[in-house]
């Protein structure tokens, strides 16, 4: 799939940008620690050129935080199309500013930053509602355009589809549009607090308000991985009367009941999601939530259809929600899909007027201030909950499959480099993977 979709992007060309994904390297040839694809389950730490400035506005990052995320692990499979061999991943990154590119003005060396997943060019129409993910002019790629009819921005380590920035699980990264893309972070806000500002947060926000959840709801919340727990948090702020959420995993199920103090629903115990949500939930949902993946067909008829490559996304998790959700319920899909699925029920959104919304990629802008000024530093959300685990860069191969199997109960981690800042009063401690993922 890999080599067919890049050829056939090589065939259409690229779209004329007002960045580049490519970065000079520095004049004395210093090498970094980085993450890098290969191959379906094929990623491997290397030795990368730390990038320089290569243009006016870059801002070059010393990455102190990183982090591996759900949605890596569609590349780590490689159901992500156009990836290329030592792609550098990752998306989610904080540091400090290392080096400024001359139009860089706000920001200065040695300051403490937040990078956007997305990168924004600031000018575009998209970017002057802060809808950042959405951005025109940084995306080189036809074959998203070709594939959606419009292009999102471009985005850190997620293969040529977003524009093929290399990303941040690594030691140094090139961020274009600096000014735009980085949020300078506080002294009194820790890096564990901080480095969730990248996609996490804003992301499980954007679903919950995108959704429309309101008080008194009653909430779904399909997927219980650290997206999903956040959704769970963010619901119950934002006045839900009940949240549920839908797993397999026994250590996300206790997770969420324990820590953040939701009901829930194990799929291995309660096939029939539907019926048992109609039993604990009388006259339906209000609001149901995807925050799961496409890579995990629940029924043979999906698995057979994906092995043969007759769809690329599963329809049965949404079938479930828009058959459990009252009628003008609303369904909202933050969960990442990448094309086509079979077996959709249109017939029942259609009948019962259910409002299924596509909330896109989170714009990462629009909500990071409003998170870290009203949520984070005034103590109401405290992003540290879903942290179980802190590894070194070196683990960081070791790390996805980890994940990938949810081994040791992992949720979110906290993945240090050598610059790194030690662990936060209450966080967790540096561990290698081999300790816990047994």
């Amino acid at each position: 799939m890999q080599a067919a979709a890049n050829k056939f992007q090589e065939h259409l060309g690229t779209v004329p940008t007002a960045t580049t994904p490519e970065y000079k390297h520095r004049e004395d040839g210093s090498k970094m620690k980085a993450l890098a694809w290969f191959g379906p389950k094929d990623v491997r730490m290397v030795e990368a050129p730390i990038p320089d400035i290569t243009e006016p506005e870059d801002v070059i990052v010393k990455v102190t935080g990183t982090t591996i995320c759900g949605s890596d692990l569609h590349l780590y499979h490689g159901e992500i199309m156009t990836l290329q061999k030592g792609d550098i991943l990752g998306h989610e990154f904080m540091g400090v500013v290392d080096r400024i590119g001359p139009n860089v003005k706000n920001l200065k060396p040695g300051q403490r930053v937040v990078a956007s997943f997305q990168i924004a060019c600031g000018q575009c129409e998209y970017c002057k509602q802060k809808l950042s993910s959405f951005c025109d002019r940084t995306n080189n790629s036809s074959l998203m355009n070709y594939m959606y009819g419009h292009r999102d921005a471009g985005f850190f380590g997620y293969s040529h589809l977003t524009g093929g920035f290399p990303g941040g699980q690594a030691e140094f990264v090139r961020v274009p549009f600096g000014e735009v893309n980085l949020l300078p972070i506080p002294d009194n806000v820790t890096d564990e607090q901080s480095l969730y500002l990248s996609d996490v947060l804003p992301t499980s926000y954007h679903a919950v308000v995108d959704t429309g959840v309101k008080e008194g709801d009653v909430v779904g919340v399909w997927g219980l991985g650290p997206i999903g727990q956040c959704v769970a948090r963010w619901a119950k702020i934002k006045g839900a009367s009940r949240v549920i959420g839908i797993d397999k995993v026994p250590e996300r199920l206790a997770f969420a009941r324990e820590k953040s103090g939701i009901e829930t629903l194990d799929i291995t115990e309660h096939t029939d999601v539907v019926k048992r949500l109609q039993e604990i939930a009388p006259g339906g949902l209000d609001v149901a939530i995807d925050c799961g993946s496409f890579h995990d067909p629940k029924t043979m008829l999906h698995k057979i259809q994906k092995t043969l490559m007759l769809e690329t996304d599963v329809s049965e998790i949404h079938n479930e929600m828009i058959m459990s959700v009252k009628k003008m319920g609303r369904c909202g899909i933050i969960a990442a899909y990448a094309g086509y699925t079979n077996g959709f029920n249109i017939g029942a959104l259609m009948e019962k007027g259910v409002r299924f919304i596509g909330n896109g990629q989170a714009p990462v802008h629009k909500w990071w201030k409003e998170i870290l000024d009203e949520y984070i530093i005034p103590g109401k959300f405290d992003p540290t909950f879903m942290i179980t685990h802190r590894v070194p860069i070196d683990d960081m191969a070791k790390l996805y499959v980890a994940f990938d199997q949810r081994k040791g109960g992992v949720e979110k981690v906290f993945v240090e480099t050598k610059f790194s800042n030690p662990p936060a009063p209450g966080c967790p401690k540096t561990t290698r993977v081999e300790e816990w993922a047994q």
